[in-house]
């Protein structure tokens, strides 16, 4: 299994809702594809526990596609718990929880820096944070990718080094 990825908001204001309808719009203004199929998966109690999507997208760069799974959580998954703020440079006092998990990053870097620029655009106070890294992307920071030729290793680098 590849790294994984995850948005970043505040906890109080986290809807499942939301992210899905501004998903649809990061994923429409980054000339991606979307397919949902409103399958949704529930706990043995019978509570929403999360859904799928699929966003796909030519590359521009020769004639690759991408594709990336996304999933959305129910605002008591636990798996939206978040820990790691200090580790990360992040208050410790802005209780944030892991939204929009991406199963796997690599070979889809082209599609998630379009997708991310878009969706921070709509949420410019949430993060973009890479699994293997020790920083997180702000919206400032993919705004500064996307003003350089693109570098297919942008999701290696710290943007503030």
């Amino acid at each position: 299994m590849g790294t994984s990825a995850v948005i970043l908001t505040q906890k109080d204001e986290y809807s499942p809702e939301q992210l899905l309808a501004d998903t649809i719009v990061a994923a429409f203004h980054s000339e991606s594809a979307l397919y949902f199929y409103n399958n949704k998966t529930y706990t043995n109690d019978g509570s929403f526990l999360f859904t799928t999507l699929n966003i796909n997208r030519k590359s521009y760069i020769g004639d690759n596609e991408s594709s990336l799974i996304l999933h959305i959580h129910s605002i008591s998954s636990p798996s939206n718990e978040f820990y790691y703020h200090e580790d990360l440079g992040l208050d410790p006092i802005k209780p944030l929880c892991q939204i929009g998990h991406i199963e796997d990053i690599y070979g889809n870097q082209e599609l998630i820096l379009h997708f991310i620029y878009e969706y921070l655009k709509l949420n410019p106070d949430d993060y973009f944070w890479i699994a293997d890294n020790d920083w997180v992307y702000s919206r400032e920071d993919i705004q500064k990718l996307k003003t350089v030729p693109y570098d297919p290793d942008w999701c290696h680098r710290n943007p503030r080094d």
